[in-house]
């Protein structure tokens, strides 16, 4: 269209048909409103890994278009299966966090290809090519805090010997034990 040849009738018109449009009701379109679900194995105030999880649920309840919905204290059994079905067939969820490291195999994945048009994210970078599609990961990238912590003791140590204390063995921190020199 050459813009420099609008005749003011053509800009009147268009002028007018903007201002009759917005007068009379026409409304911006708005999403769906989107339900997530975050399961906890604890407490949410556990000033820890829970705790961090609902404070990232909380900033997300205060964004318009978004509802969470939350369940704390869910063992690493069956009911985590059964809360976050509620979650999908009561209140609708469409993107769940089952944020706990033993919720992710097998509970996750087998909600995950039983709800394949659902998200799921897990926090612990455990997902593999062999999982589900909707079936994802996340992990922040702390390995320059474990370095600097790793100098620190260096430099902090009495002894000239370091420890490294860790959870159980996972996908991001696995004990191997020590070989021992053969003489």
């Amino acid at each position: 269209m050459d813009f420099g040849r609008i005749s003011r009738r053509h800009l009147l018109q268009g002028s007018a048909a903007l201002t009759l449009g917005t007068a009379f009701g026409a409304r911006s379109a708005f999403a769906a409103e989107t339900t997530i679900g975050f399961i906890y194995v604890g407490s949410r105030d556990d000033y820890g890994y829970n705790q961090a999880h609902a404070q990232g649920a909380a900033a997300l309840k205060k964004m318009p278009g978004l509802k969470v919905v939350e369940e704390e204290k869910v063992a690493e059994t069956d009911a985590v299966e059964k809360t976050m079905e509620s979650m999908i067939n009561l209140d609708g969820a469409t993107l769940l966090f089952p944020t706990s490291f033993g919720y992710y195999n097998p509970h996750m994945i087998k909600m995950a290809n039983k709800f394949p048009k659902l998200r799921f994210e897990h926090c612990g970078g455990l997902w593999s090519d062999k999982d589900p599609k909707n079936a994802g990961s996340y992990f922040g990238y702390i390995d320059e805090a474990q370095y600097i912590s790793g100098i620190v003791a260096g430099y902090s140590t009495k002894t000239g010997k370091l420890g490294f204390g860790s959870s159980p063995a996972t996908g991001r921190c696995r004990s191997r034990k020590p070989k021992r020199p053969t003489a």
